[in-house]
């Protein structure tokens, strides 16, 4: 998810509020429980549930009973992170608050059930409605009602599935299910608040909740209701084959399980109350809607917003895994569940080679979590806040200046029932999707037959061009190596498939009536940057490197990986290039992601940086945004450009669309900083750049400001005193005051230099790369017009 950094010019603030924090100590590290396990809920109290209530989705499937408890953990287990969720309210300064998310407040005007598919790109529950008034059994909330005609959500059932009595549960509220409530929106589940006692409960005013500022940016303010999140929340969406005629008001048969929330504004989402002004707000508007950067929260410095994953065709994944996913784990890596630890999945054995050897799909952008399904699976639940009571000891939430620690599972398995209970869980999840994660075929959607050709000569020879240009890196199938290619070495495997030896066996085999049939797609294994020249900054990505917070999550294989090289980068003001040199220990490699069901998954690219976004699911919406893209991604100069560079560099750069500042509420500044907002006092007087009436702003910072020159600065970098750059940003900010936007543009231009030492990815074009079957990959002579649109007719098929 997008990252919150509030720009690191606010370091010395930041500072200040650590200091506030002094005295009060946290608990080591592996000595804290989940809320579950202090007052003695094991996870065998926390059994999955076995009720089959969405059997509409996913095409109807019929599923087994182990199926069926893998699709509700994906869609309703939320696994205790609604206490996660709730901290994050003051965490954020009040920029997340998922309960206002859920409502339909009418002075909330762009919050409501009946623009939330069209403003956040969120899915509609159905079976529920608008409300019509404030819900007096929700304490006042205007949250979405049930539908009269609907059967109850058996997931809500306090007596078989018990939720965790602790503070106010059991005493003015009532305990609830482990599952929370249905909230209206799918994958966002409301479960009461133990913090709400009878105090909490008298203060409580939910008309000031939606209209009063003063109230809502009360960082101790208690909300009745905590919010839970589940894997549905970001992975449910609209089914291409079987797409609602009204998104706004989805049945459970249009959706399914594993496309992907490709619709999901996450600047929206994420910051409910839109502010231009608040660099926050455009730090986060720089995600695109489809993408977040899932390291937002245990921030690695580098903002990088990626598409979420789809799952699709997990045999021939895990087929193709057999081939060149082989991966070695170590030290606590080895605590990762593998298939055969299950009765449900022992049956695919090959997966695992004790002790240390696993041959593993790589879920994550750049391969990193590497440790088998079951491992990658289950380590999204914590980075969705599951035993966030140990997770959050080990850095400091969304800002960052601490240094990173490595969560233990074996902390987890010996500390929190939420993830035992998780852990238990997972293999059926698996299974669902070895069932249900079937590709989406143009050819089965309403009026997909218009976009599909006739003619078979044209088809035949995208098929060759398919052969001899994509399939190395784009098909699960792929011809066995002559003697003397080791196709586990990269450099020989690449050189092989320029060769005619390659390119006549893997023609054969496109040209084969079954070619498509279980076929991943992709090879799933991770390209060098240097070769994809797409943007640095996902392959730059450290959670996952030795000693980091996934440290126990990904390989011994990917944190011995070596250096790719240099690439080019460019100067975000005046568009210069330079080299720069890749890290290594696992950075530099982006996974081939896969080709299935490509017609309805545009924009492309790794950031849906390429293309027209188009907010409808239907047939023709999501036809419409793939010509527009993969007219994009195969002619290149087609692509957009950045509007103050220009053709001095390849393709665009995130700017602020506004001066902007960063904005602290006083309502979510510490108790021992508030008296500095007495204006009376010597703050207000010595630090008006910081302080004012409506608590803490930095700036100005210019409209037009590439924004991660800001957000991806390096807090541990030593190449430069970095207290002496901050001071020199505040200053040279606070005499941007009151000029023009070309004034202070020229009066930030001299930070440049000394903020790309310090940036943690200097790579700032956005939509560049890709260039394969173009005249941009100089190693390859180009595609003709005419081949380039026999391949799109090709790629329509997937």
């Amino acid at each position: 998810m997008t990252n919150f950094r509030l720009s690191n010019l606010a370091i010395l603030f930041f500072a200040v509020l650590a200091a506030s924090a002094c005295g009060k100590r946290s608990p080591e590290p592996g000595a804290v429980k989940d809320e579950a396990l202090t007052v003695g809920r094991t996870a065998a109290s926390f059994p999955a549930a076995d009720e089959d209530y969405f059997k509409d989705m996913d095409g109807a499937a019929a599923l087994t009973a182990n199926e069926v408890k893998g699709r509700n953990n994906w869609i309703v287990w939320t696994g205790g992170n609604d206490r996660f969720w709730d901290h994050l309210v003051s965490k954020s300064f009040g920029a997340v608050d998922l309960l206002k998310i859920l409502s339909s407040h009418p002075n909330v005007k762009h919050l409501s059930r009946d623009t939330r598919w069209q403003y956040l790109g969120l899915v509609n529950e159905p079976c529920f409605v608008k409300p019509k008034a404030a819900n007096s059994e929700r304490f006042g909330l205007w949250l979405d009602t049930r539908s009269k005609d609907c059967p109850p959500d058996p997931f809500e059932n306090e007596q078989k599935y018990p939720g965790v009595k602790i503070g106010a549960r059991g005493k003015n509220l009532p305990v609830g299910s482990y599952y929370g409530y249905a909230s209206g929106i799918v994958g966002l589940r409301l479960f009461p608040n133990p913090d709400f006692d009878e105090a909490a409960q008298k203060k409580w005013d939910a008309e000031k909740f939606y209209t009063d500022p003063n109230y809502y940016n009360d960082k101790d303010l208690i909300r009745p209701y905590r919010v839970g999140m589940s894997c549905g929340f970001c992975h449910v969406g609209p089914s291409p084959v079987k797409p609602p005629g009204d998104p706004e008001n989805p049945q459970w048969e249009n959706l399914n399980s594993n496309p992907g929330t490709q619709y999901f504004w996450v600047d929206r989402i994420l910051f409910w109350d839109k502010d231009e002004s608040n660099f926050i707000y455009q730090l986060i508007h720089t995600s695109l809607p489809g993408t977040l950067d899932t390291s937002f929260i245990s921030t690695d410095y580098i903002n990088n917003p990626r598409t979420m994953n789809a799952v699709y065709s997990v045999a021939a994944r895990l087929k193709a895994a057999e081939r060149w996913g082989q991966e070695k784990l170590a030290s606590g890596g080895l605590k990762n569940k593998q298939f055969q630890d299950y009765k449900q999945t022992a049956i695919l054995p090959q997966y695992h080679e004790a002790p240390d050897i696993v041959r593993t799909p790589r879920i994550l952008k750049d391969g990193a979590d590497s440790v088998g399904v079951l491992g990658a699976l289950n380590r999204v639940f914590i980075n969705i806040g599951l035993f966030s009571e140990e997770w959050l000891l080990h850095f400091n939430v969304l800002v960052g200046g601490k240094k990173i620690t490595p969560i233990k599972i074996a902390d987890a398995e010996k500390n929190s029932s939420y993830w035992n209970a998780t852990v238990a869980q997972t293999a059926d999840l698996a299974l669902f999707f070895l069932k249900t994660a079937q590709p989406d075929l143009l050819k089965d959607a309403p009026g997909g037959e218009q976009y599909l050709t006739n003619d078979k000569a044209l088809l035949a020879r995208g098929q060759t061009v398919f052969a001899e240009t994509c399939a190395r890196c784009h098909s699960s199938k792929i011809p066995e190596p002559p003697a003397g290619v080791n196709e586990q070495n990269w450099d020989q495997y690449w050189q092989w498939t320029k060769t005619d030896d390659f390119k006549k066996k893997m023609t054969e085999m496109v040209m084969a009536d079954d070619f498509l049939v279980n076929n991943y797609l992709s090879t799933d294994r991770r390209i060098p940057v240097t070769l994809l020249q797409t943007n640095a900054c996902s392959p730059l990505a450290t959670n996952a490197l030795g000693g980091n917070i996934w440290d126990n999550f990904s390989s011994q294989t990917y944190q011995d990986l070596p250096s790719v090289g240099k690439i080019t980068v460019h100067n975000p003001i005046d568009g210069s290039p330079w080299e720069y040199e890749m890290p290594g220990n696992g950075r530099g490699y982006t996974r081939v992601p896969s080709l299935i069901s490509l017609w309805s998954t545009a924009p492309f690219l790794l950031n849906n940086s390429v293309g027209k976004f188009n907010p409808s699911p239907s047939v023709e919406a999501r036809m419409e945004s793939f010509n527009d893209s993969i007219e994009k991604m195969l002619w290149p100069e087609k692509r957009d450009k950045d509007p103050i560079l220009g053709e001095k560099v390849p393709g665009f750069v995130y700017r602020t669309t506004a001066t902007s500042y960063i904005k602290l509420a006083p309502g979510f500044l510490p108790a021992s900083l508030n008296h500095l907002l007495s204006w009376n006092d010597w703050a207000a007087r010595w630090l008006p750049w910081l302080f004012s009436e409506e608590g803490v702003e930095i700036g100005p910072i210019p409209k037009g400001t590439p924004v991660n020159l800001l957000t991806n600065i390096d807090l541990e970098s030593s190449k430069i005193d970095l207290a002496k750059l901050l001071f020199r940003m505040k200053a040279d900010l606070k005499a941007v005051e009151g000029k023009s936007e070309k004034e202070a543009a020229e009066v930030f231009k001299n930070l440049v230099p000394d903020l790309l030492q310090v940036s943690k990815c200097p790579d700032f074009v956005v939509n560049r790369g890709h260039y394969f079957g173009t005249r941009l990959l100089k190693e390859e002579a180009p595609l003709g017009d005419d081949d380039k649109r026999a391949l799109i007719e090709f790629l329509k098929t997937f």
